[in-house]
C-alpha cells in the first residue's frame, strides 16, 4: 500500500468522525451533532423591598444581691413582671423566649494600687427575653410598658417578614425574564444563533436597613409613646443560571 493512499484513507476517517451522526426513521432523517456549544454562566439579582409585618424586641432586667441565691430570686420576680407586661399587650407566650441568664460575682477593684485585693460586692443576674409581635404600630407602647415594668436592658427592634419567600414570588419571574435577555445578547454578540437553558439554581438572602434608633423616654402628659419606625425591609433573590450557546 503506498504511502498516498494511507494519507487518503486517514483524511477520510478524521472526516468521518467530525461529520453528524444521521438515522434514517421512516423516511425521515434525525441529525445530531456530535458537538455541544460553550456554556455560558452567570447570575441575576433582583430585590424586593416592603414593610414589615412582624418585630421583635429584646428587654431584661439586672439584679444584684450578697448571695447568688438572693439575686436569682430578686431577678426571677422582676422577670415576671416584666413577662406579664409583653402578655398584657398582647404578645403570645409562644413568642416569648428566655435570650440568656448570667450570673457572676462582682467586684470593687478601686483599691488595688493599695496592694489590696478586691472587694467582694455581691453577685449579679442579668436575665432578657425576646417577644415577637406583628402589631408593628404597637411597637412604641410595647417598649415603655417593658420599661415601666422594670426592664432596663432594651434593645431593638429586629423587623422582618413572616414569610420572606412569599415576597419573591414575583421577582422570580423578573429574573428568569432578565436572564433569558441577557443570555440572548451574549449569543448574538459572540456569533451564535441562539441559546438554549441547561441550569438554574436559587439563594436569596434577607437584608435589612440599619435600625432605627430608639429613645427611651418616659411619655408625656399626652401620653405620647416611644416613636419608632419600622421603614421597609429587604429581600434579595439570586439566580444562577447556564445557558448553551447553539448555533
Amino acid at each position: 500500500m503506498t504511502k498516498q493512499m494511507l494519507t487518503a484513507m486517514t483524511a477520510g476517517l478524521m472526516l468521518a468522525a467530525a461529520a453528524p451522526a444521521v438515522a434514517q426513521q421512516g423516511g425521515s432523517t434525525v441529525t445530531t451533532a456530535t458537538t455541544q456549544g460553550p456554556i455560558l454562566s452567570f447570575s441575576v439579582s433582583e430585590e424586593v423591598r416592603s414593610r414589615p409585618d412582624q418585630a421583635t424586641v429584646g428587654a431584661g432586667v439586672t439584679t444584684t444581691a450578697p448571695t447568688a441565691v438572693e439575686a436569682m430570686r430578686l431577678n426571677a420576680a422582676a422577670m415576671d413582671k416584666l413577662i406579664a407586661a409583653a402578655k398584657a399587650r398582647g404578645i403570645k407566650a409562644q413568642d416569648i423566649q428566655t435570650n440568656g441568664i448570667n450570673l457572676s460575682p462582682q467586684y470593687d477593684y478601686n483599691n488595688r494600687g493599695d496592694g489590696q485585693p478586691p472587694r467582694f460586692l455581691g453577685y449579679q443576674v442579668s436575665n432578657s427575653v425576646r417577644a415577637t409581635t406583628s402589631k408593628i404600630d404597637d411597637i412604641g407602647p410595647l417598649l415603655d410598658a417593658l420599661v415601666a415594668a422594670g426592664g432596663t436592658n432594651v434593645d431593638g427592634p429586629w423587623f422582618g417578614m413572616k414569610d420572606p419567600d412569599a415576597q419573591l414570588v414575583g421577582a422570580r419571574g423578573s429574573a428568569i425574564k432578565a436572564a433569558e435577555a441577557k443570555a440572548a445578547d451574549y449569543a448574538k454578540l459572540a456569533g451564535y444563533r441562539g441559546v438554549e437553558l441547561v441550569s438554574i439554581g436559587e439563594g436569596s438572602f434577607g437584608a435589612q436597613p440599619p435600625m432605627p434608633m430608639v429613645r427611651l423616654q418616659a411619655m408625656d402628659a399626652a401620653g405620647k409613646a416611644t416613636p419608632v419606625e419600622p421603614g421597609q425591609v429587604a429581600n434579595t433573590l439570586t439566580l444562577s443560571f447556564q445557558y448553551r450557546l447553539v448555533r
